[in-house]
């Protein structure tokens, strides 16, 4: 199964129950987390989720929203004697910064944590079923989306062929074109949309975008869905967004805390 599971939707401050950004993507029995914001802890288990068999972590940049969970993740899966690797994917500072907590705290864990530094788009992870890449966004800070594919297997003349299934992750950024070659023809596309239209410039002066232009550039893009998360707390509702964005591109909906969408 090729799945991601919506843990946090909202955007800088918790706030009408929904959780800073974090998402789970599964695929065949290969648990993946995508940033890992406040509370993201109590998320996994309130979806019972066995968050032991998360293998990698991929955190697109270093706004605390986006990885406040982490170090607090981390000391967990010690306390509870985790022995098997766990691989940790950001930018440059993380190794730093989670190394300083660390070793503030005296942290002795029972179990290896490597820690790959971002520096430029490219490869992050492959084995013989997937491909885990990254590319720049359009943010006030250095920030990566992550896209997850699918590796194509060898066809049999007897079988219906099946294109291989994407999962494209538009964090915190822009309205940027740019990034149409990195989630073309996306399976499930997710772009931020942290503001309503009728914000469009305050969204470009912090550097995020609008659900319209987030359904633009999945129209742009060729995706097959769009799902909108990153909302302002300022939005007590966020139906309009998915309302506002099916007025460009119809195969939209808000990423919903709990739901697991199928890629």
């Amino acid at each position: 199964m090729f799945s991601v599971t919506i843990l946090g939707n909202n955007s800088a401050v918790p706030a009408y129950e929904r959780f800073p950004t974090s998402q789970l993507v599964s695929f065949n029995g290969n648990k993946f987390l995508i940033d890992c914001g406040e509370g993201t802890q109590m998320q996994l288990m309130r979806y019972k989720i066995r968050y032991s068999r998360i293998s990698h972590i991929f955190i697109s940049h270093l706004h605390g929203d986006h990885y406040f969970g982490l170090i607090g993740l981390i000391n967990s899966f010690g306390l509870l004697n985790r022995q098997q690797d766990l691989h940790v994917y950001g930018p440059s500072p993380l190794k730093e910064i989670i190394g300083m907590q660390l070793n503030l705290a005296s942290t002795r864990l029972p179990f290896e944590l490597q820690i790959h530094p971002i520096s430029s788009p490219g490869k992050l992870v492959e084995n013989e079923e997937i491909i885990i890449s990254c590319f720049p966004t359009d943010h006030r800070i250095e920030c990566f989306g992550f896209l997850f594919q699918e590796k194509e297997l060898p066809r049999k003349l007897s079988s219906q062929y099946n294109k291989p299934r994407s999962y494209a992750y538009c964090a915190d950024t822009r309205y940027d074109e740019q990034m149409l070659p990195h989630v073309a023809e996306a399976s499930l596309l997710y772009h931020e949309s942290t503001y309503l239209d009728n914000q469009h410039e305050k969204a470009a002066l912090r550097f995020h975008s609008t659900a319209k232009q987030a359904a633009t550039f999945a129209k742009k893009a060729k995706v097959k869905r769009l799902l909108l998360g990153h909302f302002s707390g300022q939005y007590e509702s966020i139906h309009d967004f998915e309302k506002e964005a099916r007025t460009i591109f119809s195969a939209s909906e808000n990423a919903l805390q709990g739901v697991t969408y199928l890629i």
